[in-house]
């Protein structure tokens, strides 16, 4: 099953990280430069924007980007160390899958488990891009192991085999705080094991809970302290508790909320599980589990789908359903072990049992090609242009990029500032030059077009590669162009007269 994982997920190793989501492996792959090349700090990492370094951004605990910044440190800067981490951390997933479900349903169930969790589409995909998330569901899923098996093999006050559980825990959390939601089945799993009162009289409860929670705690609280960009913090605040406040005391919003669930029902179902795999998930949980696994299971199901109404339903992109595959990989694989026990134990039903078994994997991992097989792609004019300036401007030049993707800005490798040019003022880049922005990538060029303001202040720049995909501004003050001012103000005479008629200007502007 990792060998079939491995060749899955080696599909795009070398491509730039341009492909899905750009964005975010954007991010990433600067963190980890920046840790490489700025400061081996992993309680700093920095993005390339907002301005000249250091960029510091609260995000969750770097492991990916820090692990890939040793790396660089003996073999140069590499995207391609990145998606090993990845996938390692993906592989590490399937085996942990292997013992979970062989330990609580039998052979077969781990055999299933690892099997399915290695070709769904979503964690192949997802298993090889430069991101946080694979190695949150490796945590995740290790802590729900170690701690299931030491919570239903335990004495009461016994302490033996408590830690590892509490240890991935933690590490889960820190990778990404919606790892949280493991503490709802691990607490289902004692409850049941030791009714309600001897969960809470039991120390290692509370042990368990200050680990899981308390460095996460202390990380914030470090990074918040001296980042510029509050991405956790403000997604939640900003979005997420808004939304579920709007959602709780309106009808109407409540319904909507839960169209939004339906629709990131429709993600896992695709992208993610497959639909194959989606409905094995969904026969699974009819099938009855062995009881001991029962407050696991449900409680993973019910942390998961609760997770999903409160944030999935605001930040729509699939691979926050991830906490998903691992429960349905292992859930399916106790079904398939409760099918298998239904087989008759002579060779030739075992072997057509076994056969059919192997189709439906081979089904689901060709199919689960065809389900993400865009997201492989990438815009290879893009990277050739990125690159061009790369090897054109100068080296620490700081940069006004007209356009949102820290991708490109990546592959620029400038620092700067990305911005949507058609919302960009004249007073917006005043400030950055004064801050030392030497040039403006045109990336939008018709949107930066329309912004008639914008676009006529930077006429008094000259343009480098005017004829190219990105036309470049040089903003230096001490180029600017004879006769600027006069044309600046003919510009503002033009305004007020109502005669402006600049390129674009009856343009629509995009959303």
């Amino acid at each position: 099953m990792l060998l079939l994982g491995l060749a899955l997920r080696l599909r795009g190793l070398h491509d730039p990280i341009l492909d899905h989501p750009g964005w975010r492996q954007g991010d990433t792959a600067a963190i980890a430069r920046n840790f490489a090349t700025l400061d081996l700090n992993p309680l700093h990492p920095q993005t390339d924007y907002d301005g000249p370094p250091p960029n510091y951004v609260e995000l969750e605990l770097q492991i990916v980007p820090f692990l890939a910044a040793l790396l660089y440190k003996v073999f140069g800067v590499h995207e391609v160390f990145g998606r090993l981490i990845s996938i390692a951390f993906s592989l590490g997933t399937v085996a942990i899958l292997g013992f979970f479900g062989r330990s609580l349903f039998g052979t077969v169930a781990g055999v299933a488990a690892a099997a399915l969790f290695a070709v769904y589409p979503g964690s192949v995909y997802y298993g090889r891009t430069f991101m946080p998330d694979t190695a949150m569901v490796f945590f995740l899923t290790g802590a729900l192991f170690f701690a299931t098996r030491y919570l239903l093999g335990a004495e009461p006050r016994a302490w033996r085999g408590f830690w590892p559980g509490a240890l991935f825990a933690g590490g889960a959390i820190l990778a990404k705080p919606v790892a949280a939601l493991e503490l709802v089945p691990i607490l289902a799993v004692s409850v049941a094991r030791f009714g309600a009162g001897g969960t809470l009289r039991r120390p290692q409860t509370w042990a368990l809970l200050a680990l899981a929670i308390l460095p996460y705690w202390a990380y914030d609280a470090s990074v918040a302290r001296i980042a510029e960009w509050h991405w956790a913090s403000g997604i939640t605040r900003l979005h997420v508790l808004p939304s579920l406040a709007h959602a709780l005391t309106s009808a109407p919003a409540f319904a909507e909320k839960l169209r939004a669930l339906r629709a990131a029902g429709g993600m896992l179902a695709t992208t993610m599980l497959g639909p194959l795999g989606f409905g094995l998930f969904a026969l699974g949980i009819v099938v009855p589990a062995a009881r001991p696994a029962r407050p696991l299971l449900f409680g993973w199901l019910a942390a998961a789908v609760a997770y999903a109404f409160v944030v999935v339903t605001v930040e729509r992109v699939d691979y926050y359903l991830y906490p998903f595959l691992p429960l349905a990989a292992l859930w399916t694989g106790a079904a398939a072990a409760r099918a298998w026990a239904l087989v008759p134990n002579v060779p030739r039903a075992r072997v057509v049992a076994a056969a059919i078994g192997a189709v439906a994997i081979a089904a689901l991992a060709f199919d689960g090609r065809h389900r993400v097989r865009a997201y492989y792609a990438y815009p290879k004019a893009v990277y050739r242009a990125a690159a061009a300036l790369d090897a054109t401007l100068p080296r620490d030049a700081l940069v006004v990029m007209g356009h949102y993707d820290p991708s490109v800005l990546y592959y620029i490798d400038r620092k700067g500032w990305e911005e949507d040019p058609y919302l960009w003022t004249p007073f917006d880049e005043q400030s950055a030059i004064r801050k030392g922005a030497r040039s403006f990538i045109a990336i939008e060029n018709n949107r930066f077009r329309r912004n008639v303001e914008l676009y006529a202040w930077m006429q008094r720049f000259p343009v480098r590669y005017a004829d190219a995909l990105w036309p470049v501004y040089e903003t230096d003050p001490a180029r600017v162009l004879p006769g600027a001012e006069l044309r600046w103000r003919e510009f503002r005479r033009l305004e007020r007269a109502g005669a402006l008629t600049p390129p674009g200007a009856a343009a629509t502007p995009s959303p």
